[in-house]
């Protein structure tokens, strides 16, 4: 038997930063995200020999273990070796002789919630073949619990809650880890233009998110005003773009990303760059009405609103800074799980 799974990365598209401890612990985080037909894959096929095999087919990576230890992080395959001393502990998987095979359809550091997705993913792989039945918002603590707490990876709530449940969602996050999911009823015809007219744009850079989130988080541990005015408009952002979104003003939400844009570069240092900049003025001279920054920021994929017609332009325009745009449609579905 092959147990396999498939989780779908995100956009985040208001109110990202404010999922992140101790600001939501103390006033509380509001995100909209979207997951998007980008993937992460994992498939665990038992194998006779003794041990495990890790590989991860994107990075062209490979390790072998003994699988009566537990799998001690050293920088190669951390989430992997995350997930299966959790799962040893606490469903006996030591016994278990296999390779776990993982894919993400696009690079670590690009702000698209990779690390995460992956994490849900290989979760529901070992599910599928356990037989476990976790509904989403026990899977999305189980990611975030083993990434965060076990693996002291620094980051936020949101990306482990797209990963599971799907669809576009308006996500609350409270102290003692209390999170609410609301699914937005959009209508279709609002839904397509909206993905129509996002357009999402790889920079071809990547950056360590753990560094800026860490900034972030001593800047609210600190008191530092600006960045906590910050997140609180960045709340703000992510209740207009809700509203915008439910009465169909596609209209606004240029406007409303523009300014979560200028919010969020007050959050922590290392958000914008020069080109980051120099991208962004040149999106909004060939048509975009606002953009922002994907993920934690420095680097990674960037998404610009273009009306009408004007997302060829941007894109035509954007060309000379050696990045590229990326295809995706809007995916209803969380993480997927079958055996074959």
């Amino acid at each position: 038997m092959i147990y396999r799974s498939k989780a779908p990365l995100r956009i985040g598209i208001a109110g990202g930063g404010t999922d992140v401890s101790p600001y939501c612990d103390l006033y509380g985080g509001v995100v909209l995200n979207a997951a998007i037909s980008l993937y992460a894959y994992a498939t665990i096929e038992p194998i006779k020999e003794n041990g495990i095999i890790l590989v991860s087919i994107d990075q062209d990576s490979e390790q072998r273990f003994d699988n009566t230890n537990e799998l001690l992080p050293d920088g190669k395959f951390n989430l992997h070796k995350g997930v299966i001393n959790r799962m040893v502990k606490d469903y006996d998987l030591s016994r278990i002789n296999f390779r776990l095979s993982t894919f993400v359809d696009t690079a670590p550091g690009s702000g698209l919630g990779t690390s995460s997705t992956l994490v849900v993913a290989i979760i529901g792989a070992f599910a599928e073949m356990l037989g476990l039945h976790l509904r989403e918002y026990d899977l999305a603590h189980y990611a975030f619990e083993i990434e965060r707490k076990d693996l002291q990876l620094a980051g936020g709530r949101q990306d482990h809650y797209a990963a599971s449940f799907g669809g576009i969602n308006f996500m609350e996050f409270n102290k003692e880890e209390k999170v609410v999911v609301n699914p937005l009823p959009v209508k279709e015809q609002h839904l397509l233009e909206l993905e129509n007219n996002m357009l999402l744009y790889y920079t071809s850079t990547s950056r360590d998110s753990g560094k800026i989130i860490e900034q972030q988080a001593k800047n609210v541990i600190n008191g530092q005003q600006k960045s906590i005015e910050a997140m609180h408009q960045l709340k703000q952002q992510a209740q207009m773009m809700k509203e915008a979104l439910l009465k169909g003003q596609l209209d606004e939400i240029g406007g409303i990303l523009d300014f979560g844009f200028q919010q969020k570069k007050n959050m922590a240092d290392g958000i914008s760059n020069g080109l980051i900049e120099e991208i962004y003025e040149t999106a909004k001279k060939s048509g975009a009405t606002g953009g922002k920054i994907s993920g934690a920021g420095g680097g990674g994929f960037m998404i610009f609103y273009c009306p009408g017609n004007s997302k060829y332009n941007v894109v035509k325009n954007l060309k000379k800074f050696g990045g590229e745009h990326r295809n995706y449609q809007f995916v209803k579905d969380g993480l997927t799980t079958w055996t074959i």
